[in-house]
This record gives structure tokens, C-alpha cells and sequence, in this order.
């Protein structure tokens, strides 16, 4: 799928936390001044702001939640220092989350919008809706 630096650096690091990133492997495809943006969704009904401490912090946190996850990627589309993703996200729980148990699997439909600027992600926007009811 990538065909443009940007999405190439977006889909690594969508793999990277896939596959359990944290701490400075994945701190390695931020800008230090980072803004992640989680829209309203039913895992964080208000939504998120996060900073770069607080986005490896939450990366730590759902290594206690998710066993395995994967990314499948459907649509990407770069022009200048702005990437837009569609990606199925598929997740299974370590521990029970509401009605649902320890080995059940979640599925998002996502749409993410990111900034690059230095060859690192600076901005991020996802809109997260989950397939999988709690």
C-alpha cells in the first residue's frame, strides 16, 4: 500500500503498536510536541487529548487489555504533510471488559488523519467506531 513517505511512516507505526510498541519504540514515530485527538467512541464516550507521555502511558495500559491486535489496511491517501488512513483494527481482550470475556475480539472501523512534519507524527485524529458491542 505505501506509496508516499507519509503513509509509509503511518502504516509502520500503526504495525509498531500492533505488534506491542511501547516506551521509546513507540515514542521513535512522534514529535515530542505530539496532539492525539480520540473522537467520542464506546470505549472513551467523551474522547481524548493526549500528549506524547500520555499516549505511551496508554500504550502500557492496553498491553494489560489486549492480548494480540492487527491493523488491515483498506484506503490511504497522502498529500503534503497530511496522511488520511481507513483500517479495520481486530483486538482480542487478556482480561473481561464489560460483557465481554477474556479472549472475545473487538473490531473498529477507523478513520485516521495524521500530520507529519520531520518524519515523525506530530498530529493525530482518530475516529474510532466499534463493530463490537460491550
Amino acid at each position: 500500500m505505501p506509496e508516499h513517505p507519509n503513509i509509509e511512516l503511518a502504516v509502520r507505526h500503526h504495525r509498531a503498536g500492533a505488534a506491542g510498541a511501547t516506551g521509546a519504540a513507540l515514542a521513535a514515530y512522534f514529535h515530542p510536541d505530539i496532539v492525539q485527538r480520540e473522537l467520542p467512541n464506546a470505549l472513551v464516550p467523551q474522547g481524548a487529548t493526549r500528549n506524547l507521555d500520555e499516549i505511551l502511558a496508554a500504550a502500557e495500559r492496553g498491553q494489560q487489555v489486549i492480548r494480540r491486535q492487527r491493523f488491515e489496511f483498506h484506503h490511504a491517501i497522502a498529500t503534503g504533510d497530511q496522511v488520511a488512513l481507513e483500517v479495520t483494527w481486530i483486538g482480542v481482550l487478556a482480561v473481561p471488559v464489560g460483557a465481554l470475556a477474556a479472549g472475545s475480539e473487538l473490531r473498529a472501523e477507523i478513520a485516521t488523519f495524521l500530520i507529519i512534519r520531520y518524519g515523525l507524527i506530530v498530529e493525530q485524529r482518530n475516529y474510532d467506531c466499534y463493530v463490537t458491542k460491550f
